[in-house]
């Protein structure tokens, strides 16, 4: 059952699962998709006696911002600023972080930030913070090729091809990043819904032109954003997963900005598994949280 709760600049709508007094984990999906990534994970983690919240990010399914004037951020630090908010509302203690995409990102920003709250990281694609301040360096070809939709949302054609297909669009992007993932139109469905949150298109899009500094972020969180072009390292006992046919961002070798994990760490790259990788490989990711004693 979803709950809501105020935390920060949100209205979260979160699942909570699992005995109140159990190890806290927190598992954040990312884009595009949403808290039904873990639902599969949830009772393996509540079965070993763990306390599992799984919230839908700003944008997605029934979070909402508090206040109507509050920018539509995407951003990085945002994000990071919205998992820690959420964290002390709920008087989380020692918290286990688990995520992909922009909530792998969350997670490796809090931990690097804020370890003094965190217990260990389930991290997919390791050190997953974007340098802005980089973001105009061009990268190998066949990784350009994998990010032609951010570079389609950095115009207002973009901006009006997902608000119109949204459904499509995303689902295109299901097919692409998880080749071999034969997922069902139900489930696919299930998880679209939380598309049609009314600040969707604008998270979404502020987010892929922020990462390549061609728009200013929220003033709130620009503290953080500094801090983040630092590349902090992250010291809490992390792993790491990579599917290992991820269709947007291919497994590197050796493990991509391993000299900033400084704290234990190992690293696993799963066969045949692509972007999605808590919903296409649950129990997978749920045994590396469980070694995060």
């Amino acid at each position: 059952m979803v709950q809501r709760i105020d935390a920060g600049v949100l209205d979260v709508a979160y699942n909570d699962s699992g005995p109140a007094n159990g190890r806290p984990v927190v598992l954040l999906h990312g884009f595009p998709y949403d808290a039904h990534a873990y639902d599969e994970v949830v009772p393996l983690l509540v079965a070993a006696g763990r306390r599992v919240v799984v919230p839908y990010l700003r944008g997605y399914g029934p979070t909402t911002f508090r206040a109507p004037d509050a920018p539509r951020s995407g951003q990085q630090a945002s994000l990071a600023h919205d998992l820690l908010a959420l964290v002390e509302a709920l008087d989380l203690d020692r918290v286990v972080l688990g995520g992909f995409d922009w909530g792998g990102r969350a997670a490796c920003i809090m931990a690097a930030l804020w370890p003094e709250r965190v217990r260990g990281l389930v991290t997919c694609g390791g050190y997953n913070t974007l340098d802005v301040a980089g973001s105009a360096r061009p990268a190998p070809p066949v990784v350009e090729h994998a990010l032609w939709y951010q570079y389609y949302f950095h115009g207002e054609r973009g901006r009006a091809g997902l608000d119109q297909h949204r459904y499509d669009f995303c689902k295109l992007l299901w097919g692409l990043w998880s080749p071999q993932w034969r997922f069902d139109e139900a489930t696919y469905a299930q998880t679209a819904a939380s598309f049609d949150n009314p600040d969707f298109v604008d998270v979404v899009v502020h987010s892929y032109r922020h990462r390549f500094a061609l728009v200013p972020g929220d003033p709130a969180v620009e503290a953080t954003e500094q801090r983040l072009a630092d590349r902090p390292s992250i010291s809490v006992p992390t792993i790491s997963l990579h599917g290992g046919d991820n269709g947007v961002a291919p497994v590197s070798t050796p493990e991509r900005n391993r000299h900033l994990f400084t704290g234990e760490f190992e690293r696993f790259v799963l066969p045949g598994i692509g972007h999605n990788v808590p919903q296409e490989a649950p129990r997978e990711f749920a045994e590396a949280i469980l070694t995060l004693r």
